[in-house]
């Protein structure tokens, strides 16, 4: 099956990220962010974004936290030679759960590039939650200010069947915050920063990413 980039197709109005916040903190954010968090594609349409790792800070906590986290998934950036380097994201419409994939690609110097995978759901006492595979997912919480969407995990749980089972904090690798910073209207830091309240800052990466067009199944 071949993929062939073409002109974003039409969209359905998206209300499942403002329905999150109210309305107040929706219209604050820049249009940018309310236009890309305010659109649904068809199923089978991914949106790409491409751009560059500009930072990235791993402490050796971190760096082992990142290493173990591979075995469920590989959530967790863990190579600083990603820095200046390519990185991908594709967001693809989760049509079993009404939710979406997303998928970042990372480059480093060597060996295969990085690539982190998960769902997220509109699901959960926070309204939002992302799964990262063998039944390890978290809550989110969404913020915002003047520049900038926030996603701020809530706890951590782990899913065996129907039932969530919440991880004890003392059991979570720390506060969890995904940063979307308006730069203008088509380009966007993406920013992840990762800190446990005893051990500070375990993981910081900064990624400015741009639109480019859609790709659908042909």
């Amino acid at each position: 099956m071949k993929h062939k980039a073409i002109a974003p197709p039409p969209r359905i109005d998206d209300t499942r990220f403002n329905g999150l916040l109210s309305h107040r903190d929706w219209a604050r954010l820049p249009g940018a962010i309310r236009r890309r968090f305010g659109k649904r594609f068809s199923p089978g349409t991914s949106v790409l974004y491409r751009g560059l790792v500009t930072d990235m800070q791993i402490s050796r906590i971190g760096r082992l936290l990142a290493h173990c986290a591979r075995l469920i998934g590989g959530p967790l950036p863990f190579d600083p030679s990603s820095v200046n380097r390519p990185a991908i994201v594709a967001v693809t419409e989760d049509t079993a759960s009404d939710g979406q994939f997303w998928i970042r690609q990372y480059n480093r110097r060597q060996g295969f590039p990085q690539v982190v995978h998960s769902s997220k759901r509109f699901a959960g006492p926070t309204g939002l939650e992302e799964y990262i595979g063998n039944g390890v997912g978290m809550a989110l919480r969404v913020e915002t200010d003047d520049e900038a969407l926030y996603f701020v995990s809530d706890h951590y749980f782990i899913q065996v069947g129907q039932r969530r089972i919440p991880l004890p904090r003392w059991m979570s690798p720390g506060r969890l915050v995904v940063t979307h910073r308006h730069i203008d209207d088509t380009q966007f830091l993406f920013s992840l920063t990762l800190r446990n309240r005893w051990l500070g800052t375990l993981l910081h990466q900064d990624a400015l990413f741009h639109e480019t067009q859609s790709l659908t199944e042909m």
